[in-house]
């Protein structure tokens, strides 16, 4: 079992010493105290005592964060964990530590992030606030970086019916920017705000690129709404686009520069959207015509309104056996976005039952 302790009292240790020390702990030894660490090997220091001292330092500073933990007011999920969102174990460089207010059960369900300019026009943030509101309304967690203009309205947008998550670039006690603090409590009281820096660390350049792949990385889709040239949200595309998800942006004017990233992405090879039902179906999903009692229920394919039977995906699945996302992508040979896809609609549908640990099986009663 993984020693939480151990991983929260690594993760405060300054800068990259912190992460690569966690790294390293959580690669080969993370069910062991931290007593047992050779710290001074992972320091690549033949002093022990400066280890010693390390260490010191870092049990210190850790010891209010574990007293947080203890008492709820806060969670930890450490990489390996059985809750560790599943999505995020599939990129390149997943957090070590996922420090959350709110409920972290929300990192693990279906999520698109909504994400643009942070001074976006009117109509913009009217289109990020009914995206999401609409997405939410399907059963989605919409994502965003909590940050002004488009983030904001996309939070909002969400919380009229339903979640969302806010990923920060600073610790969860540093909220920027400061005056989006009541709106922080508000996504925490249904969804979630995480970050992988601890609770103190302040915003800084430097972390918000970073902030921006775990923004992705929790989600099966990523939807950019007014973005310019320069704009940080096309950090939140590439990111996406590096780890399989679908890209999809927003068109605007072609006057002035406001949309001229949008366009880019668009010319590039996302996809054109401008409503919930155009993201749907880029991510190969759609809305099954059905009564009132189970309106917004979703289901993929093309004409009947659900996956076809011979669906690969189901086909791994059939036995029963719990299954990784890595074993189902080499087994089905389907790219990351479409996989993601047809699980988020298998899931929902109840043939399949997401696992910790990010696994996936058919439920006991068999396929529905």
């Amino acid at each position: 079992m993984l020693d939480l302790s151990a991983a929260v009292t690594l993760s405060v240790l300054p800068g990259a010493l912190g992460a690569n020390l966690l790294r390293t702990f959580l690669t080969q030894s993370p069910s062991l105290p931290l007593s047992a660490f050779r710290l001074d090997a992972a320091l690549d220091d033949a002093r022990p005592a400066r280890a010693r001292s390390t260490l010191a330092q870092a049990t210190a500073a850790a010891s209010p964060l574990l007293d947080d933990l203890a008492a709820g007011r806060r969670r930890a999920i450490a990489f390996g964990a059985p809750d560790y969102p599943a999505l995020l174990t599939a990129i390149p460089d997943p957090p070590p530590l996922l420090w959350i207010n709110g409920d972290a059960r929300a990192l693990a369900h279906s999520v698109i992030a909504v994400v643009g300019s942070r001074y976006a026009t009117p109509s913009s943030l009217d289109v990020a606030r009914t995206l999401a509101r609409d997405l939410a309304g399907f059963g989605f967690v919409v994502a965003s970086g909590l940050a002004r203009g488009v983030d904001e309205a996309a939070h909002r947008g969400a919380l009229e019916v339903g979640a969302t998550v806010g990923v920060l670039g600073c610790g969860l006690d540093r909220v920027y920017p400061p005056e989006h603090g009541p709106l922080a409590q508000m996504i925490a009281a249904s969804g979630a705000i995480v970050s992988e820096l601890p609770p103190w660390a302040e915003p800084k350049p430097e972390h918000f690129p970073r902030r921006n792949r775990i923004i992705s990385g929790l989600s099966i889709g990523v939807v950019v709404v007014e973005a310019s040239l320069k704009s940080g949200s096309l950090i939140t595309a590439r990111c996406a686009a590096d780890q399989g998800r679908e890209v999809m942006a927003v068109p605007g004017t072609a006057l002035g520069q406001r949309h001229k990233g949008s366009h880019s992405l668009i010319r590039d090879g996302a996809a054109l959207v401008e409503t919930a039902d155009d993201v749907l179906a880029a991510l190969g999903l759609r809305v099954r015509p059905a009564a009132p009692a189970c309106a917004g229920a979703l289901t993929g394919g093309a004409d009947a309104g659900s996956v076809p039977p011979v669906d690969p995906v189901l086909a791994v699945l059939e036995g029963g056996e719990a299954v990784s996302l890595g074993r189902l992508e080499a087994e089905t040979g389907l790219a990351t976005a479409e996989l993601l896809a047809r699980l988020t609609v298998h899931e929902i549908a109840g043939r399949v039952t997401r696992l910790p640990g990010g696994a996936f099986r058919t439920p006991p009663t068999g396929v529905v």
